[in-house]
């Protein structure tokens, strides 16, 4: 009887095996993915994924899910997998700013979340200088308030490129963005931030974003529309003026 059960089990163990369809594999495709994204950023996350193709079995978006989970180039994540393929679905964060830490470059984000480097030559990217902490891992929220100070402005001013000037943005004109006055720490006199045109150009930002009432300044609403007025009528940043205070 022990014999027999025996067979009879691996009888029906190698009709399963014959009648099981190994799984086929399929590509990996990205779905909403913004025009600026390069093609060296959209390559970095395909190969994070798990490559060109992947088998196509029950594991799949589960696989592709842990694989892009220490990307910080993507957020809300969401895997689809179909007969033929695998859908990666996300929100992408968006670089504003670049900055500079020894031989290493690395962005932020409108929600100062860290990013590796890769290069990005659709998208106007200001450098920041000046700041006082030291850069975290990609992936980590910086928490300082000269970089929030930084890219708050920078925010700002894409935010006014999209509905004042779209065709031309003036973010193209930006070189870099100096806190390293931020609250007057060095010289309470002086500027506390300062943008810096492609020919070196000054655009004289004063305090923080929000605080303008406190140092007798103008409006921020004022600043900008000063700057993008200025904008307009030269069609430049550059080459007019040493300075432009705003």
């Amino acid at each position: 009887c022990v014999f027999a059960a025996g067979g009879v089990s691996l009888y029906f163990a190698e009709r399963y095996v014959k009648s099981a369809k190994p799984a086929e594999t399929g590509p990996i495709e990205m779905v909403n993915v913004p025009e600026w994204a390069s093609s060296e950023l959209k390559a970095k996350i395909r190969a994070a994924a798990g490559g060109k193709t992947l088998r196509l079995d029950e594991e799949a978006a589960e696989t592709v899910a842990e694989n892009l989970a220490s990307v910080a180039w993507l957020d809300n994540i969401k895997i689809q997998t179909t007969p033929k393929q695998v859908l990666i679905e996300a929100r992408w964060r968006k670089p504003l700013a670049m900055v500079k830490s020894g031989s290493q470059n690395f962005y932020v984000d409108d929600e100062l979340v860290v990013l590796d480097f890769v290069p990005i030559p659709n998208l106007p990217i200001v450098r920041i200088e000046g700041l006082s902490a030291r850069v975290p891992s990609p992936g980590e929220i910086w928490q300082s308030d000269d970089l929030d100070a930084a890219v708050t402005i920078l925010a700002k001013l894409d935010q006014m490129d999209k509905s004042v000037t779209p065709g031309k943005p003036l973010l193209y004109e930006i070189d870099r963005i100096d806190v390293s006055n931020f609250a007057g720490r060095k010289n309470s006199r002086l500027p506390h931030i300062v943008l810096y045109a492609k020919d070196d150009t000054e655009i004289i930002w004063g305090a923080e974003f929000g605080s303008w009432q406190r140092h007798l300044e103008t409006t921020d609403e004022e600043k900008l529309a000063k700057l993008y007025t200025y904008y307009k009528e030269y069609g430049s940043l550059s080459g007019g003026v040493k300075y432009i205070n705003l």
